[in-house]
């Protein structure tokens, strides 16, 4: 090469080159992130070896005491087992296609700059969805990655990179996204992992205080009893206050999501928008049937896709309520919104007697529901 001539540009990597270390590098990323769970699981090994073999076998003289111990853990550990379990391998749910964009839609997506005529093509293909919740700036909720109206309380997730129903957040202690498929079996998860842990420390406390007094004969199992009190002890301080807050979102009818940033109506703000009252708030998540409460079978209440909400204001691009239907509220008409809801979800409205969650909010102001001539309290 001449002194002054430019070196000639290396030639890219083969297509495949670039294609098969990108594929390697995502399954190194999908094995990664199974080491939460692979903790937790040499955790739960080592706390059933360390309570059953070394504690109850070995430990205890009392018979009585051992049967006892031995069976009531065996509850707790097959309950925590199930439910873990439950909540990672169950898929999470999407979107139903009637939310992706249809071809022509798709297309004229493309052609249209963005702004207000983008906004127009995505307000015609979702005026038939049961969609209430926009964007901050009042647009229509669309994800660009999937292609498709986001029904409401659904998020895309960027580690499953899919859109998730009523996403709450992405757990690595389970590597699932913890949404409307598996939010119940996550409860139980924490439920009765704190069941698990207290149960532990409770039957271990004498004997850990045996050990710091030297009333334990100096072997293996004196050892694996100090670690299981404090390994239960710690777990259940986290666990306490982590249910705690699931408890309390579920009782608000929230998301983890939803608490960050409260859902935008069309309207307004509104954190409390689908906050039904404690009892059926409760119903959404456990379901109807209290049988199958405290089980990780799946009872849930919807679809996923369509919520009762507090009402919000007309949408100007809806049609009006058939028969004029309206509400009224602080002096105010408001019109139901013409979107109906899912089968699924709206004998949560038609239960009537269950609405008033006491006497002395019976007073307050009611406020209509998404359902056409049902009112329901509003909440404070």
């Amino acid at each position: 090469m001449r002194c002054g001539e430019r070196a000639a540009p290396l030639p890219p990597p083969p297509a495949g080159t670039a294609g098969a270390w990108g594929g390697v590098r995502r399954r190194c990323q999908r094995l990664l992130y199974w080491v939460p769970v692979l903790f937790i699981s040499s955790i739960l090994c080592w706390s059933y070896y360390a309570y059953v073999t070394q504690l109850c076998l070995l430990t205890m003289t009392n018979i009585g005491e051992k049967v006892v111990c031995l069976v009531a853990y065996h509850i707790f550990f097959m309950l925590f087992i199930w439910s873990y379990w439950k909540t990672i391998f169950t898929l999470p749910m999407n979107p139903s296609k009637e939310f992706h964009l249809s071809y022509s839609d798709k297309e004229s997506l493309e052609r249209e700059p963005r702004g207000e005529s983008q906004q127009e093509v995505l307000r015609r293909a979702a005026k038939d969805l049961p969609i209430y919740t926009r964007t901050m700036s009042g647009a229509i909720r669309y994800c660009d990655r999937c292609r498709l109206v986001k029904p409401d309380r659904c998020h895309h997730c960027s580690v499953c990179d899919k859109c998730i129903l009523k996403m709450d957040h992405h757990c690595p202690w389970v590597n699932n996204c913890v949404g409307f498929s598996n939010y119940k079996f996550f409860l139980l998860f924490l439920a009765y992992s704190l069941l698990y842990c207290l149960f532990i420390a409770a039957t271990d406390l004498q004997y850990f205080i045996k050990f710091w007094t030297n009333g334990l004969p100096d072997t293996q199992a004196k050892f694996h009893i100090m670690f299981l009190f404090f390994a239960a002890a710690m777990f259940s301080v986290s666990l306490s206050s982590l249910f705690g807050y699931h408890c309390w979102l579920v009782s608000k009818n929230k998301s983890t999501l939803e608490v960050f940033r409260a859902p935008i109506f069309r309207h307004r703000t509104d954190k409390n928008g689908f906050s039904l009252g404690f009892s059926k708030n409760l119903r959404q998540v456990f379901g109807d049937e209290k049988k199958y409460w405290l089980l990780p079978v799946f009872s849930s209440l919807g679809d996923g896709c369509s919520f009762p909400t507090c009402l919000v204001n007309q949408d100007p691009e809806q049609a009006s309520t058939p028969g004029g239907l309206n509400s009224t509220s602080k002096n105010e008409n408001h019109l139901f919104p013409a979107k109906s809801l899912r089968d699924s979800q709206s004998h949560l409205l038609t239960d009537t007697p269950s609405w008033s969650e006491t006497s002395a909010k019976a007073d307050k102001g009611k406020v209509g529901m998404s359902n056409p001539a049902l009112t329901m309290e509003n909440e404070t």
